[in-house]
């Protein structure tokens, strides 16, 4: 399916993107995204949890629920089929309790990643200067440091270099203290996705990757949120 299909999909249905949407929207402008599976049963939940490798994480997936931690809709380090059978049962009694009346799309199952420097990426449409795409340090450094960039799209790989090491927290990336430093080419490559992405579709309104996460060998998406 491709990028238009997914957001006149989302159209026709009245709502915004959903998770697996929004992860195969940025697949198609080759951002990279975690390997993942939705599930529709505890029975699907248990086959497809095998198939992306342990441990895994689920989480609900509906078009109600933004903030899926607080109904119970997320479930960390699932370490076997068993165990990701019950974690989908257990989703479904969690959200069904606490937002009784959400449509549930199934639970989307990926896996478990640890390590690696938290960045966000996104972008908010102004509606004066169109696109402005952002990067900064992602996880709880966003709320408390606040130390992100915007630059107006387009933005060429040597302004994504350039916001990139604007940010205080850049020595992170580059290697602080004799750690490995974080393939700053894949962020790079993120974040002139980000932009030619939001000129080629003016219906996405906002993006929010959040976190990105940087390692030595690459860089890729663990939680995407796209608003048309």
């Amino acid at each position: 399916m491709s990028a238009r299909d997914i957001i006149n999909s989302a159209r026709e249905k009245n709502r915004s993107l959903l998770e697996p949407e929004a992860y195969a929207l940025l697949a198609a402008y080759d951002i990279p995204v975690l390997d993942y599976r939705l599930a529709t049963s505890s029975e699907e939940a248990r086959k497809m949890a095998g198939e992306v490798d342990f441990p895994v994480v689920m989480k609900v997936v509906s078009p109600d629920i933004i903030h899926k931690s607080d109904s119970g809709g997320v479930k960390l380090n699932i370490s076997d089929e068993e165990s990701a059978g019950r974690a989908f049962e257990d989703i479904l009694e969690n959200v069904s309790e606490a937002v009784p009346k959400a449509a549930i799309e199934g639970v989307l199952i990926a896996p478990m990643v640890t390590g690696g420097i938290e960045v966000i990426m996104g972008m908010v449409r102004d509606p004066q200067f169109g696109p402005a795409v952002m990067f900064g340090l992602g996880g709880i450094f966003v709320e408390v440091l606040k130390d992100v960039v915007f630059e107006i799209a387009p933005v060429s790989r040597e302004e994504a270099e350039s916001m990139i090491k604007s940010i205080k927290g850049y020595p992170l990336l580059a290697g602080a203290r004799g750690s490995r430093p974080c393939h700053i080419e894949s962020l790079i490559d993120i974040v002139t996705g980000i932009s030619r992405l939001s000129l080629e579709l003016p219906e996405i309104e906002e993006i929010d990757l959040n976190p990105v996460l940087a390692t030595p060998e690459r860089s890729f998406v663990l939680d995407a949120r796209l608003l048309l």
